[in-house]
């Protein structure tokens, strides 16, 4: 089979090297499948270009989509045939959704809707169920006001349409106009320019200084200094899945004095129970035809290096996708 990997960590085009290589049969309770689409995640570069192997090659993307075409022991062959969507399919592993052939648990492979296309469904396994848990963990939203910092972003994207499905109004920051366009067409109400407008003045100006009662966030390095501020309301929640720097200093008074609740995740160790209601959460809405998904750029298996590059770059509004291959 065809693959991409990487046996060093460094840039995308010294390391990212595509050819062929062997494959063999699902092992027990896993599914072979013909993988369509790969989603490329920053998360997905990070580790390219830093992250210990911990083997001696790794395929990457966790995210990718495609059709089982093969089971393993104590999987139904009913499977086979089946379109489905993927997570997790690189961490921990070896081999990630970088290939023409796949091999994963049976409960790592979801099966998607007929109407949505392989393109979109790679972009769920991260950037949608990062969305959806953060959103979760932000508890009932009806009627609250929601900060969705780098509203722009892939999985600021997904959690401005959901927050805006459980009822809340949704104000999102952006780096440029063009970002705070992509952030309205996903139900953003209000938007701010944190490069040259004050999160703390707007954030007042919009919620008649009572603050906003969530915050799902994307960098807590920066994000850390608004704890302190008016902008956060007494007993709020702040729900974070990212930061630029992994060293935050936080202001405990402020945090104590006002209650806020902090709550940090990682959408790759969701707890069992809450992966299970994720997924079912998330396979209604894509019933429904409920999200708009935005795939930015696609390009070929064998172009795989400028799909890491166009994600390196930040500039990138939506999901980069690898067309691995024709259905």
């Amino acid at each position: 089979m065809k693959a991409a990997w990487y046996e060093k960590n460094g840039p995308a085009r010294e390391c990212l090297v595509v050819g062929e290589m062997a494959y063999t049969e699902p092992g027990p309770a896993e599914v072979g499948v013909k993988v369509i689409t790969s989603g490329v995640n920053p998360s997905d570069v990070k580790s390219r270009m830093g992250r210990p192997l911990g083997a001696p090659r790794i395929i990457p993307h966790s995210d990718g989509a495609g059709i089982v075409v093969s089971v393993g022991a104590g999987v139904s062959s009913a499977r086979i045939g089946e379109r489905v969507w993927l997570w997790n399919a690189q961490w921990g592993r070896t081999q990630g959704s970088a290939c023409e052939l796949l091999n994963i648990a049976s409960s790592h492979a979801v099966n998607m809707p007929d109407h949505l296309d392989f393109e979109s469904a790679a972009c769920l396994g991260i950037p949608a169920l990062t969305a959806l848990q953060a959103t979760r963990l932000c508890g009932p939203l009806e009627s609250k006001t929601v900060l969705v910092t780098g509203a722009g972003s892939a999985v600021g994207h997904y959690a401005s349409q959901m927050a805006r499905m459980a009822g809340a109004s949704v104000i999102g920051t952006v780096g440029s106009a063009e970002r705070g366009a992509h952030a309205l067409s996903a139900g953003v109400s209000h938007l701010i320019n944190y490069k040259t407008e004050s999160i703390v003045d707007e954030v007042a100006r919009i919620t008649e200084g009572r603050g906003v009662d969530c915050v799902i966030d994307m960098d807590f390095s920066s994000t850390c200094e608004l704890l302190q501020t008016t902008a956060i309301a007494n007993h709020a929640r702040v729900v974070c899945y990212g930061s630029n720097s992994p060293d935050v200093k936080m202001p405990f008074r402020p945090l104590l004095w006002k209650s806020v609740d902090l709550k940090f995740m990682l959408v790759y160790d969701l707890k069992p129970k809450d992966r299970e209601d994720c997924l079912a959460r998330l396979n209604e809405m894509l019933q429904s035809k409920a999200l708009v998904h935005a795939v930015a750029k696609t390009t070929t298996l064998d172009d795989i290096a400028s799909a890491h590059e166009w994600v390196e770059s930040g500039k990138v509004m939506g999901n980069v996708v690898l067309q691995v291959q024709k259905p």
